[in-house]
């Protein structure tokens, strides 16, 4: 049996709502090997959201009459370097950014990686958000994902990221069979 996909409405609680003026349909993906590791960006800002590093699942915007799989691969490719089989799609979380206006519609996939090469980086990611690669223990993730509580728009982040993360090491635990261990935090 299949588990359901995953969907999650999240608001923004950590600033003050004004209307939204667009959407955003988002790729997100919860990137693993063979060798239990999970795959991240590290993010360090100075904007309009505060100063903050955070982590975050690897992903971006589909573009226009793009697939959303082929989304998926071209952000994984761009951001973290890496060719992957999509092994499920996870589901949608939906989440609000009041400060910015915008409505995202997160949908996450969770992959396999097959390989690592160079990565191809916007401006932006490089100049403004110091983009870089964590490769980490789902412990040491979840324990990440907690420190992102520091800032406003980490405890965003976290609360749309770390039960998608939950849920695809339950996917990979049922693939593995192996029985889900139910942790102390949101998971």
């Amino acid at each position: 049996m299949t588990p359901a996909k995953l969907f999650l409405a999240r608001r923004d609680t950590e600033w003050a709502y004004t209307g939204i003026d667009h959407d955003r349909r988002i790729v997100r993906a919860i990137v693993f090997d063979d060798a239990g590791f999970y795959y991240f960006v590290r993010l360090n800002r100075d904007d309009e959201f505060g100063k903050a590093t955070l982590i975050e699942t690897s992903g971006g915007g589909i573009e226009s009459g793009e697939d959303p799989e082929a989304a998926i691969r071209r952000e994984l490719r761009e951001e973290l370097g890496a060719e992957v089989d999509t092994v499920a799609e996870i589901g949608v979380v939906s989440d609000y950014y009041n400060l910015i206006r915008r409505h995202n519609i997160n949908r996450y996939y969770l992959c396999r990686a097959r390989s690592f090469g160079e990565r191809h980086l916007t401006a932006d990611e490089t100049d403004r958000f110091h983009l870089t690669t964590l490769k980490l223990r789902f412990e040491d993730a979840v324990r990440e994902y907690e420190r992102n509580r520091a800032y406003p728009l980490g405890r965003l982040i976290t609360q749309r990221e770390l039960p998608v993360l939950c849920r695809a090491k339950a996917l990979l635990d049922i693939q593995n069979n192996f029985r889900s261990t139910r942790l102390s935090h949101d998971c």
